[in-house]
């Protein structure tokens, strides 16, 4: 008993192989390596070492043939060795998926960990990845995860991934649009919110929401428009610089 409560206590021999420790917590039986996000490793038993993955990818040269992301690289790490591993995402629900020769386009943010017999790619759909192959990967989601099947339109903020299924497009409201136009569409950026605008997918497949709404920052994409502000002339980019000063002194 610690601080007036009572709850199991774990040893390497007694904490779950491969399954759920709580709802918040997972615990990976590891035997050879294992992709995990920077961060989600909370604590382990064993003999286990963590090395990024680029660092791992210039002495085993099937990382970087698994792992075809260059803009979250640097967000991984390689698990590899003996041990029990745990995973968890402050509090949030923890699920682990199998994918079977299947195709799965999931938020980066959520993702937490992956076997190796599975393949990383990056989607074209900003903020998100795309797992193909067969292997078992590890996901977060704020509350309960619902699946819901096609023709479907999600809001951003729930939507944590979708499985052999086509890319979304993006549906944006009918009065918002009315309304963008008759004020500019210039001036109608940074005022969407997700009632305003869906992901419209459409198909078959399997669709995963988040039971609430949680928007977490994904490093990544700050580098991803740190990069494409290069394009920009000195005027535009001025332009723009003004934008997102207004935009940040409104919040």
């Amino acid at each position: 008993m610690i601080g007036g409560i009572d709850s199991p206590t774990y040893d390497a021999s007694t904490l779950p192989a491969d399954d759920n420790v709580n709802p918040y917590a997972f615990s990976i039986a590891l035997a050879g390596e294992w992709f995990v996000s920077k961060g989600a490793m909370i604590a382990y038993y064993g003999q286990v070492e963590f090395a990024g993955v680029s660092q791992y990818a210039s002495r085993a040269s099937w990382v970087a043939a698994r792992f075809s992301s260059p803009l979250y690289v640097q967000d991984w790490v390689v698990a590899t060795g003996q041990g029990k591993v745990l995973v968890a995402d402050r509090g949030y629900d923890i699920n682990s998926y199998d994918l079977d020769e299947g195709n799965l386009t999931i938020k980066q943010t959520n993702l937490l960990g992956f076997q190796t017999s599975l393949e990383l790619k990056q989607s074209i759909v900003p903020g998100f990845v795309t797992l193909l192959g067969t292997g078992k990967f590890l996901a977060s989601s704020n509350g309960p995860v619902i699946f819901v099947e096609p023709p479907f339109r999600a809001d951003p903020e729930s939507l944590l991934g979708w499985a052999d299924c086509p890319s979304p497009s993006q549906h944006y409201d009918h009065n918002w649009m009315a309304q963008s136009f008759m004020s500019g569409l210039q001036g109608a950026f940074g005022r969407e919110s997700g009632e305003e605008r869906q992901y419209d997918f459409t198909g078959a497949g399997t669709i995963l929401l988040q039971s609430s709404e949680a928007t977490r920052v994904d490093a990544a994409m700050l580098r991803t428009i740190e990069s494409q502000t290069n394009l920009l002339d000195n005027q535009s980019a001025g332009a723009l610089g003004q934008r997102l000063v207004a935009r940040a002194q409104r919040q």
